[in-house]
């Protein structure tokens, strides 16, 4: 079963029995008593994999070119159900998500994206000079002079 299904084991079971005596999503979601959504992204996958919808399946990464070529054929009018099959998708709804990313960001929105927090760079950066760093601590300390004068004049107007 899929980690994010709100299907128990038992009721996947019970609906993947009633598919494959003819029954629809629409159906067996009536006479199990489930919520319809869960019941009808399972038909989908069995419709795909017949029982082996239940099997959970680790998540994988496409490479773009195989993005792209799914999403170029599903443009030209094939079906996202027959490209699910055909490259082992999790769900035509794949094929849908990635031809609208293609039509909203073109080609780049397909490639991967790198994860995570930017590395930061101070460890590679070359070490300041001595007078580098004397010019950083003037300028720091003359901040710090002009807050506390604006502070002392602050506080002299309070006392008037």
């Amino acid at each position: 079963m899929y980690s994010g299904s709100t299907l128990s084991r038992s009721d996947a079971v019970s609906a993947v029995e009633l598919f494959e005596q003819g029954f629809t999503a629409k159906s067996v979601a009536i006479s199990l008593d489930l919520v319809r959504y869960p019941v009808q992204m399972l038909y989908q996958r069995w419709q795909l994999r017949g029982s082996g919808a239940l099997v959970t399946r680790d998540r994988r990464q496409y490479d773009f070119e195989t993005k792209l070529e799914i999403v170029l054929r599903h443009i030209k009018g094939e079906s996202g159900r027959a490209l699910a099959g055909e490259y082992d998708l999790p769900s035509p709804g794949t094929v849908a998500n990635w031809t609208t990313i293609y039509r909203r960001e073109g080609e780049d929105g397909l490639r991967p994206k790198q994860r995570g927090r930017p590395p930061t760079d101070r460890e590679d950066s070359p070490p300041e000079s001595e007078i580098e760093t004397l010019r950083t601590e003037i300028e720091r300390l003359r901040a710090e002079v002009a807050y506390l004068g604006k502070l002392r004049a602050l506080r002299s107007r309070e006392r008037r």
